[in-house]
């Protein structure tokens, strides 16, 4: 890839990208689609950055993150894309996943937290199971972002030294540093098996963030079929005079200090 993306037109290009996802949501809405995009890749790949990028501007209620935590111990219990479904679109949503039913093939493989049995029965099942998705008219997009080694540890050590980052560095992601030989198998492995004609992966080389973000954010409003979708005019009407109301006393305890003043003070 060349060099870092120009700030500036990173940044024009982003908002204008952003605008475009405004209105595809709004198509959304209308048509009642429903939309699955899989955000996977190594740790400190960019994928939740490029997220909030993408959510920005969008209404929550209709673009929703999906980013689960560990499975309970009930859920373990459960056929393993159990609580996958439970998160998937209604009519007019859109859904996020930071991460996806793909912690299987890569991390619970690698770290052993599950069985062989039960990584090659999901291998088997997950092209069924999209297949099933894309039938029923979900939209399903897979996206995996790619880093180098020398990055990734370079993000590592950035994420240790900043206290406001330093939550986004767990054990399991500095380990990934050791067995890097053993996710990029994990990765090859779960391509071959899972790059289907009804749902592809698509790769992200986010060596660079800025650059990432903008191919990436391209690419997913090329997949999804929107027209701009006409809104109505909002007439914001005036004020009307004053009715003689009055506004009780309140107790100064109940209003918030007005800490900015010292700051300038």
């Amino acid at each position: 890839m060349s060099k870092r993306l120009d700030k500036k037109i990173y940044e024009t290009e982003l908002k204008a990208l952003q605008a475009k996802l405004v209105d595809m949501q709004a198509w959304v809405q209308s048509s009642g689609a429903r939309i699955v995009v899989i955000f996977e890749g190594r740790d400190a790949a960019g994928k939740g950055s490029t997220i909030k990028r993408i959510t920005e501007y969008l209404n929550p209620r209709v673009t929703r993150i999906a980013a689960l935590p560990a499975p309970t111990e009930r859920e373990k219990t459960q056929w393993y894309f159990q609580r996958y479904i439970a998160q998937l679109p209604a009519a007019g949503e859109i859904v996020l996943m930071d991460r996806s039913w793909y912690n299987r093939a890569g991390v619970e493989h690698v770290m052993g937290y599950c069985s062989n049995a039960e990584y090659h029965r999901f291998l088997h099942q997950v092209p069924i199971f999209e297949r099933m998705l894309v039938e029923d008219g979900i939209i399903l997009l897979k996206y995996w972002f790619s880093v180098s080694d020398v990055e990734q540890e370079n993000r590592f050590q950035s994420r240790n030294e900043d206290p406001m980052r330093r939550w986004k560095l767990s054990p399991n992601d500095v380990l990934s540093i050791t067995k890097w030989e053993d996710y990029s198998r994990a990765k090859d492995t779960m391509m071959v098996q899972t790059d289907i004609p009804e749902a592809p992966w698509f790769e992200v080389d986010n060596e660079d963030k800025r650059r990432g973000r903008i191919n990436m954010i391209h690419h997913l409003l090329s997949k999804i079929p929107y027209a701009e979708v006409e809104r109505p005019e909002i007439e914001i009407p005036e004020r009307p005079e004053a009715g003689g109301y009055e506004r009780p006393p309140r107790d100064r305890g109940e209003i918030v200090d007005d800490y900015a003043s010292s700051l300038t003070a």
